[in-house]
């Protein structure tokens, strides 16, 4: 990490949630840092948003993870302004835009969750090796096909991973640019490159789209069941009962969109991770079987997609010696957790051979469903990578998404050499 500006308080809160400050790394990590050092539960008002607690150390945020119970995802499972609140619940009449396993808690959580995980664990993920390792070698293949230079993150890290959970959910390669184009606009709604438009309500527009295109292929998989998700997802019942459509939508939407969006950013900010740091890419392409497993997850680790997700308090308590009263939240930042300098041994350094316990997948109840199967896509690709390109440099600068909720790479230029 290079040296950067730190902002102190009152104008720390209204920078933290400012979306263009997080195409600065350096300038992130510099805030958390000093936040994690000297008020690492921070109460925080920034302009246009209601009060939250934020948390910035890996204890903490473990702790409010492991207890479902105290903490709770509902009402404010994401950060967000006043102004998207209003939205949701006024113009759009509802709760949440999306009602996913994001933002339930118990007893939905744990139902919903269980209509899936069998989908995304091991036992069923060894039958999906062969696939992943196809669709692995079919990308290097473009890097061949595109003559030595090319945008890692436009014309590889988007669309393999895509590919993957369209497989899975059953979504016809033909429709991949729209869920692409829907997601980076629902994830990047903040960002000026991939947003819909300016105004705020235009969120609401990209979801209509989603469920318009997901109630289209339920209808299609009730009349013509398959043995993809998509199936599974529109004949489930819970307690005997049909799933109501809020929440197959949300269910599709969440699997199509993070099933891809954090991998594609995971195996970008990881290419470049390596490109900074030529011993530790020598190091994996020496010996890829013995540090493949620990790459991947430092790789996660450093890039941390998802910054954060919130909690809300149902009873008084207390977080890192910090008074938390009933009703009040707090925002679990995982990006501050994995350079917690407590928990990491000098981490800013970039360690393929690190064995980390990294949050970025969340930990708990909430745990993140898809992460067995994102480590397996990321080995899968970089070994065909690194058995395929003998030499891989920068061919320009680097951007980064401008998102206080889902970020990384949104560009990266390279110059490479294939064997």
């Amino acid at each position: 990490m290079t040296a950067t500006v730190v902002t102190r308080s009152p104008e720390l809160d209204d920078a933290l949630v400012d979306a263009r400050r997080w195409a600065d790394e350096d300038w992130v990590h510099a805030q958390f840092a000093w936040l994690r050092e000297n008020d690492p539960v921070r109460p925080m008002s920034p302009d246009g948003f209601d009060p939250f607690f934020s948390v910035t150390r890996h204890a903490d945020i473990k702790a409010i993870e492991s207890d479902k119970q105290l903490f709770i995802n509902d009402p404010r499972p994401i950060l967000g302004s006043r102004l998207l609140d209003h939205i949701t619940r006024h113009l759009a009449g509802r709760r949440h835009l999306v009602r996913s396993l994001v933002t339930m808690d118990d007893p939905d959580h744990s139902r919903y969750r269980a209509l899936t995980q069998r989908w995304f664990m091991g036992s069923n993920l060894r039958k999906l090796d062969a696939r992943i390792t196809e669709l692995a070698t079919e990308y290097v293949d473009r890097l061949g096909d595109l003559g030595g230079e090319c945008d890692f993150v436009k014309d590889v890290a988007m669309w393999y991973p895509l590919r993957v959970i369209m497989t899975i959910l059953g979504v016809p390669d033909e429709d991949e640019p729209l869920m692409l184009k829907l997601t980076q606009e629902m994830f990047g709604s903040t960002d000026p490159d991939v947003r819909r438009s300016f105004g705020a309500e235009s969120l609401m527009d990209v979801i209509a789209d989603f469920e318009a295109y997901f109630r289209a292929l339920s209808e299609d998989r009730r009349a013509s069941p398959t043995d993809d998700v998509a199936s599974l997802i529109a004949n489930a019942r819970i307690e005997g009962e049909p799933v109501p459509e809020l929440e197959t939508n949300g269910y599709y939407i969440i699997i199509a969109t993070a099933g891809h969006d954090t991998t594609s950013s995971s195996t970008a900010g990881g290419l470049l991770a390596m490109i900074e740091n030529p011993g530790e890419l020598a190091k994996l392409r020496e010996n890829p079987e013995r540090h493949m497993g620990s790459a991947i997850d430092e790789i996660i680790r450093w890039v941390t997609p998802v910054r954060q997700f919130m909690r809300t308090a149902t009873a008084d308590c207390t977080v890192g010696g910090v008074d938390v009263a009933k009703d009040q939240a707090c925002t679990l930042w995982y990006v501050s957790a994995n350079r917690d300098e407590t928990v990491f041994e000098d981490p800013f350094s970039f360690r393929v051979d690190r064995r980390s316990n990294h949050l970025a997948f969340g930990y708990g109840p909430h745990v993140c469903l898809g992460q067995h199967l994102a480590r397996m896509e990321m080995a899968a690709l970089y070994r065909e990578l690194l058995a395929r390109v003998d030499h891989i440099e920068l061919n320009g600068e680097p951007a980064y998404k401008q998102s206080t909720f889902v970020g990384g790479l949104k560009s990266l230029p390279i110059r490479y050499r294939m064997k």
